[in-house]
């Protein structure tokens, strides 16, 4: 750039301040919102291995005992038969406490002697792990120095701990300190304690979690792995290390695509942004720039000196977009984990991790949309002559030449779009790349069909407001360069919006009739939890015991859900003991209700829910193969029902036929479900309850019919808050774009409309004039967006929800979605209209026609 241009750049850019706010703004906004996403999901990505590392210690296999455990004999077997030494068995459970608000807390039963060779940061050296700690029996716990100082704990102090229907009171035994920085994150939220102290608390007595084993390597290992595959008790598996933690991380890579590809729109309408203001900086320029040309400057000059303004811009708003995105980054990472607890598993993170590669990405990505968003507008200034420079008619007819073929363009696009979201097989991210390819065909079409609409409106607006409608109409066509921008970016925002929200108020939907027939019973108890949503724990053996004998009960349903890692992933093994009126709760895909539930009663057989069986390709008809307590059960799937309470996946066998292979003397129950008798009341039902929890040393929550729905989809709404929030903010910055173009359209008309003020003009018939375009582009965006936002959320819907999670939804589309969408387009277009228009009431007529246009 020469030294020339080069000062012309900077005045200009110092002569339009506000021009220059908006654009770096638009390229901030968009980087926060994409790089405050990416926080989130590796600060909760980094937590889980962080964690699952610590915890797994240098161990190289695990043994795993599916739903009923490992027997507590075993690890004596595997040293004394076996001859293996390195064996460190565990007991793992999740609680939380008063005195850690907020967070969850892992319990960590260990033998202290055998946990050497597999977690030695726990035993001897500096700081290490006082073995008596754990082996006095007398409730003392261990706990990282650094989490206890964060409750202001002490050596001797005591706290409460909360586990789903009792808590325990427990004393600090020992203060742990480690050096690794990796190691102190992954012990933040342990509690440690012996192995029989876990078992007492979690109502593990005689069964651990798993074992956690360090075989040699090469041959030598091999060889072990086979001595101690054929001598495993039925029902428990040797499992390399990680193979649990990995299926979990799978469970939520649907998820993280999701938050992903919505936070690149925000991006994208960012784009459309650094487009309008890069455009319109140019057109402002144009007798600048022939100027220039006369004086000697190159095509090539011009395009570099318009490039490095770019990269300028860009830079300064990847930055503020840098600092921006950890801001909102620090509240987003709260909603993921959130989400999580409640859909997958239980996770707890505490800070917002920063890996360089987020921000690198980030840096990559905003330098790169301003680059490619402004290498139209360098090149249109190079490609005109110094005497079509001073003539902004000309840009003006070569941008109506290109509208209809970029609606060609469009068109080719969603035909494209389309093609990819019907290819046999696709996944979750071909059918993205299909909505994506659908969003640039809306987008590409929008011009077009603008001036279509506007042409078509003309008439009215005349015969209407007369001639301020007619010229308010002809200059949103005579401004396509601005205009057509817009108008693209506003439809594409509000369709998203109408997208979006169409697919939550059909989710929302299509869950509330599910819960309606769902939910039979009429009162629901299952132990208290501050950590998850999701129905865990045990309830008092005492209360499960008496329950069916309580005066006003009637009938009786119980629930046990277990985890279960199997060849199909890990997945939620349940079983039920239905009263015949908790058989309606059961909506099958295919094949009669009354054939599918006779031989669910009579016969060993599963039923799947739809999520699971898409994902493991399963029919009703077919076979499963799980790993059973007594070796590995292979049922016929008798029927496919609807769920929507879990992605994971559930399968669901009757009382009897879960007993028949696998451990069940205890009779374990996760929830129960109470019909009560004609006329009983629910309130002295629910405290009789109450009170044979408490006699059995156990707390329950006790919910009704109506407020266990009322609960459901309060967590509903707090899993798509998420979304809610990158809706607002995607739409913030698609606002910023039209005030940009909108501002842009007004200001740079100064002689036209001095002009007009000279001619009689009134300053209330000028803003009357310019808010009717603006209201114009507004209408005409908002019934665009429309049929656009439906189809999007057929996309949603049908395709990219059905792939990522398996999900069947009813499509509703309210009618208040779409009024509330289209007000919020044509609020926007006003709103946006504001400061322009005083701005130019503001403006003598004297002042503009002295104007040179710039």
């Amino acid at each position: 750039m020469g030294r020339l241009q080069r000062r012309a750049t900077f005045r200009h850019l110092l002569q339009h301040p506000l021009q220059l706010i908006l654009t770096v703004l638009g390229v901030a906004l968009g980087v926060a919102l994409m790089v405050a996403m990416d926080l989130a999901i590796q600060s909760s990505r980094t937590a889980f291995a962080i964690s699952t590392e610590t915890v797994a210690g240098r161990a190289s296999h695990s043994l795993d005992g599916g739903a009923a455990g490992i027997p507590d004999s075993l690890p004596a077997l595997l040293r004394v038969e076996l001859g293996l030494r390195n064996v460190a068995p565990l007991v793992e459970g999740s609680g939380s406490s008063p005195a850690f608000p907020g967070r969850s807390l892992r319990i960590l039963g260990i033998d202290p002697l055998q946990e050497g060779a597999v977690r030695p940061y726990l035993t001897g050296g500096s700081g290490g792990l006082d073995l008596t700690t754990l082996l006095t029996g007398t409730g003392g716990v261990v706990l990282q120095q650094s989490t206890a100082s964060t409750a202001g704990l002490e050596l001797g102090d005591s706290f409460l701990l909360e586990l789903g229907s009792h808590g325990a009171l427990l004393e600090v035994g020992g203060l742990l300190t480690v050096a690794d920085p990796r190691l102190q994150e992954g012990l933040r939220d342990v509690v440690l304690m012996d192995i029989s102290l876990a078992q007492e608390l979690l109502a593990r007595e005689g069964r651990l979690s798993r074992i956690d084993l360090r075989l040699p390597d090469g041959l030598p290992g091999e060889e072990a792995e086979e001595v101690v595959r054929a001598n495993l008790p039925p029902g428990v598996r040797l499992l390399e290390a990680g193979a649990r933690e990995a299926t979990l991380a799978e469970m939520v890579r649907a998820f993280d695509l999701n938050l992903t590809a919505l936070s690149l729109l925000a991006l994208v309408f960012g784009m459309f942004l650094i487009y309008n203001t890069m455009t319109f900086s140019v057109v402002q320029r144009r007798r600048l720039l022939g100027t220039l040309r006369i004086l000697g400057t190159t095509r090539g000059e011009l395009v570099k000196g318009i490039l490095a303004e770019a990269v300028l811009l860009g830079a300064v708003g990847t930055m503020l977009g840098l600092l921006l995105g950890v801001i909102l980054g620090r509240g987003l990472v709260t909603l993921v984990t959130r989400t999580i607890n409640d859909l997958y598993f239980v996770l707890s993170v505490d800070g917002l991790s920063l890996p360089p590669a987020v921000f690198l990405k980030g840096a990559v990505v905003g330098l790169g949309a301003t680059l490619l968003a402004s290498l139209p507008p360098a090149l249109e200034a190079a490609g005109i002559s110094p005497r079509d420079a001073m003539a902004r008619s000309q840009m003006e007819a070569g941008v109506r030449r290109l509208v209809p073929m970029a609606a060609g363009v469009g068109v080719l696009a969603l035909a494209l779009g389309g093609g990819v979201l019907m290819l046999p097989g696709g996944g979750v991210g071909m059918g993205f790349a299909g909505l994506a390819l659908v969003l640039l065909g809306v987008a590409l079409l929008a011009p077009q069909a603008t001036v279509l609409m506007v042409w078509g409106l003309r008439p009215i607006l005349r015969g209407v407001l007369g001639m301020q409608g007619a010229m308010a109409a002809r200059g949103v066509v005579v401004g396509l360069s601005r205009t057509a921008p817009a108008v693209a970016a506003l439809v594409v925002a509000v369709a998203v919006t109408v997208g979006l929200g169409a697919m939550i108020g059909s989710f929302r939907t299509t869950v509330e009739r599910w819960l309606d027939y769902t939910l039979q019973a009429d009162l629901y108890v299952s132990p208290p939890s501050t950590v998850t949503a999701r129905a865990d724990g045990r309830l008092p053996p005492g209360l499960v015991a008496g329950s069916a004998a309580l005066p006003g009960v009637d009938g009786l349903s119980s629930y046990r859900g277990e985890e279960l890692l199997s060849d199909y992933g890990l997945i939620r093994l349940v079983a039920l003991g239905l009263d015949p009126r908790g058989e309606g709760a059961l909506r099958f895909l295919e094949g009669g209700e009354e054939e599918t539930l006779r031989r669910f009663r009579r016969e060993d057989v599963a039923l799947v829910s739809e999520p699971f069986a898409r994902r493991a390709l399963l029919a009703r008809g077919d076979s499963i193969v799980l790993p059973g307590d007594r070796g590995p059960v292979t049922l016929p799937v008798a029927g496919v029902f609807r769920d929507y309470g879990s992605g994971q996946g559930v399968v669901m066998l009757s009382r009897d036929t879960f007993g028949r292979f696998w451990l069940d003397e205890a009779g374990e129950v996760t929830s129960l479900a109470f019909f009560l008798a004609p006329g009983a009341s629910i309130e002295a039902v629910a405290d009789t309850i109450r009170g044979l929890a408490a006699a059995a040393g156990g707390e329950v929550v006790v919910r009704s019919n109506q407020l266990l729905r009322e609960t459901s989809l309060e967590v509903f709404d707090r899993t798509f808050a998420i979304t809610g929030v990158l809706r607002a903010l995607a739409f913030i910055v698609a606002f910023i774009a039209v005030l940009s173009a909108l501002m842009a359209l007004q200001l740079e008309r100064t002689r036209e409309v001095a002009l007009l003020r000279a001619s009689g003009m009134t300053p209330g018939q000028l803003a009357g004039m310019v808010t009717t375009q603006t209201g114009l582009l507004g209408f005409i965006s908002g019934l665009l967006a429309l049929p656009a936002g439906v189809l999007l959320a057929v996309i949603m819907i049908f395709v990219v929800n059905r792939r990522s999670f398996g999900w069947t939804l009813e499509m509703h589309v309210g009618p208040e979605i779409l009024l509330q969408s289209f007000a919020l387009a044509l609020a926007g277009s006003l709103l946006a209209g504001v400061y322009p228009i005083w701005r130019l009431s503001r403006t003598s007529p004297a002042e503009g026609l002295r104007g040179d246009g710039e």
